[in-house]
């Protein structure tokens, strides 16, 4: 069900301030930003080899995020995994009597779909599921012009 740990969210209360940490001082290369108003977070992904950290800041105080740094602080705030269908998978766990927290998968970053499971079913872990964006079709190739004589 699971191919692989796609990244661990870690929520943190300034980007920049973080990025010090994760990027300067572990160094972790960042391979992506972006701002995900439908989850109401700032996220920038940080290489780990084939995996990632994914730094998360709260857009406000009433979004998800903020109201985990506002109860429990910065750090540990989810384990993702990566799946190959995301409704699959949903179908498989919701059979298996998980408690979701999404029950249809909504937009991630970089055109991913997720979808949360909530930590009373998953040993105290909030636990994201993953189904990255389709990889782009090989550019065509292209004849080479014929030169005028």
């Amino acid at each position: 069900m699971f191919k692989r740990i796609d990244h661990v969210g870690v929520a943190v209360e300034d980007i920049e301030a973080s990025l010090a940490l994760w990027r300067d001082s572990f160094q972790m290369e960042v391979s992506h930003r972006e701002v995900v108003e439908e989850q109401g977070v700032e996220a920038v992904l940080l290489e780990v080899g084939e995996n990632h950290v994914e730094l998360l800041a709260a857009l406000g105080e009433q979004t998800p995020v903020g109201k985990f740094l506002a109860k429990k602080g910065p750090g540990l705030h989810h384990v993702a995994y990566q799946v190959v269908d995301i409704d699959e998978t949903l179908h498989v766990l919701r059979q298996a009597g998980l408690d979701l927290i999404d029950e249809q998968p909504r937009a991630g970053i970089r055109g991913s779909r997720v979808a949360f499971l909530h930590p009373r079913s998953t040993a105290g872990v909030l636990t994201e599921i993953v189904e990255p964006a389709p990889a782009p079709a090989p550019a065509a190739a292209t004849e080479p012009a014929a030169e005028a004589h």
